[in-house]
């Protein structure tokens, strides 16, 4: 998973990095509120992990910015050396997830983000996952839609798996690659851009997701791209839209 960690304290930093990355997970780290701000304008995470008192804007507003500006519900975790009770309320009042004290606890830290990543992400199956016409399954990277086998590379397959996975989800081209690549600093980062892009026009044609077969997979400029459910009533406005636009 991609986690944002943000506190003022380098070797605190440090060590939170350290501790998540050593469990599997890509962590970006930031030293004041406004540059992780200005990071989730353009990109995007799976879980944050927040200090309280920083240099420039106290935990609990970076809290209510997100929660007030990013459509997206990321979990957030406070790490921090409040520990009074009515601190523990006013963070997860303001719409944290989580509280954890310091010092940090490395065993406590991965539980408790392991923990908020079960509770917001479902779980993968580990044999097959249908989602309507769609029935993907990992072991052998098969694909059947309505029945029928489609042909897709592990590459294409590993992709749209995992846009189904996050569907609804604005992911940043960042994010996909990291997750796909494996890498938080890919080499030839333009050059696998560019391939991304080169396989999304692909699974979006051979399994044909558009409005009228129930899925939208959509390029946000200067972000990502979305994968989303279209419904009747969704696919006839903007249908009707469409139309009137012509």
């Amino acid at each position: 998973m991609r986690v944002a960690a943000l506190d003022d304290d380098v070797d605190q930093l440090e060590l939170t990095k350290y501790t998540l990355q050593a469990v599997g997970h890509d962590c970006h780290v930031f030293q004041d509120g406004d540059s992780l701000l200005r990071e989730l304008r353009r990109e995007s995470y799976d879980l944050l992990v927040l200090d309280w008192s920083l240099p420039d804007m106290s935990g609990p507003e970076i809290v209510q910015w997100i929660r007030d500006n990013l459509t997206e519900r990321i979990p957030i975790l406070f790490l921090t050396n409040r520990r009074e009770e009515r601190d523990i309320v006013e963070g997860l009042s303001c719409g944290a997830d989580d509280f954890m004290i310091k010092p940090m606890r490395v065993g406590e830290l991965v539980a408790r983000v392991q923990a908020l990543l079960r509770r917001v992400y479902a779980e993968p199956l580990p044999t097959e996952q249908v989602w309507g016409r769609y029935k993907f399954m990992p072991i052998g990277r098969r694909l059947e839609i309505d029945g029928k086998a489609v042909s897709l590379t592990q590459k294409e397959f590993d992709i749209a798996l995992f846009l189904f996975r996050n569907k609804g989800r604005l992911l940043s081209r960042r994010h996909l690659l990291e997750s796909l690549w494996g890498s938080s600093n890919p080499p030839g980062t333009e050059l696998m851009s560019r391939s991304l892009d080169t396989h999304i026009s692909r699974i979006r044609s051979v399994l044909n997701l558009r409005p009228e077969n129930g899925y939208r997979l959509s390029a946000v400029y200067g972000q990502g791209y979305r994968l989303e459910s279209i419904g009747n009533e969704d696919y006839e406005a903007d249908a009707q839209l469409a139309q009137s636009q012509a």
